[in-house]
């Protein structure tokens, strides 16, 4: 089992949810935490508790961003207008591993992020080798021409499990995705319930 694999069920177990919706998660064959104090009861959590959770969650879930990156994501979000805690969704879903994994070209986040430091993919023509590109509404993402017939791309596009959202245009004859807009909270697809604004609490202690 590699690290990456190992890493997201950690996450999966230490959090008590499927995160990622995955049918091999351990979760669904045990809810209670990992390691030999993990069936026992746990008490009532902490708002500080809470809120570390919630961030752990989310962090975790976009291929476990460094913690400097994502508090980087946080000064962004709140010197945005609007809502503090959907500025911050709309910037993770406008990372270009984010798009890539939502248009369906690779079935995990981890993967889209290992996909696009490889090379295989261009933002309006140019290539791209930066998962954390913040992508524009408009912008229009392609996989290379020798980079659409690989095995995990063919996999990926035929995926049961999860669909394209609506803010994200994809064409898989074609291997393009644009980004039709900055989605709020309630468009984007998480398999489990994400608090953004206990995020936004948590660094502003």
């Amino acid at each position: 089992m590699t690290k990456r694999v190992t890493a997201k069920h950690k996450l999966d177990r230490r959090m008590g949810q499927n995160i990622w919706g995955r049918p091999k998660s351990p979760v669904n064959r045990r809810e209670y935490g990992p390691g030999q104090h993990g069936q026992r009861r746990k008490g009532k959590m902490s708002d500080f508790g809470t809120q570390l959770r919630a961030k752990q969650k989310l962090k975790g879930y976009y291929a476990s961003i460094t913690e400097k990156q994502f508090r980087r994501y946080y000064g962004e979000a709140i010197r945005m207008k609007g809502d503090s805690g959907e500025n911050l969704i709309g910037l993770l879903e406008r990372r270009l591993d984010a798009v890539i994994y939502r248009a369906k070209f690779v079935p995990t986040v981890f993967a889209a992020r290992q996909f696009v430091n490889h090379g295989h993919v261009k933002v309006n023509g140019r290539r791209v080798n930066i998962p954390s590109f913040l992508v524009k509404a408009g912008d229009v993402v392609e996989l290379k021409e020798s980079s659409r017939q690989l095995e995990i791309v063919v996999v990926a596009t035929q995926l049961a499990e999860r669909d394209v959202p609506d803010y994200i245009e994809a064409d898989h004859s074609k291997m393009t995705a644009r980004l039709n807009r900055v989605p709020g909270l309630a468009e984007v697809p998480y398999a489990v319930q994400m608090e953004p604004n206990l995020v936004i609490e948590f660094y502003s202690r």
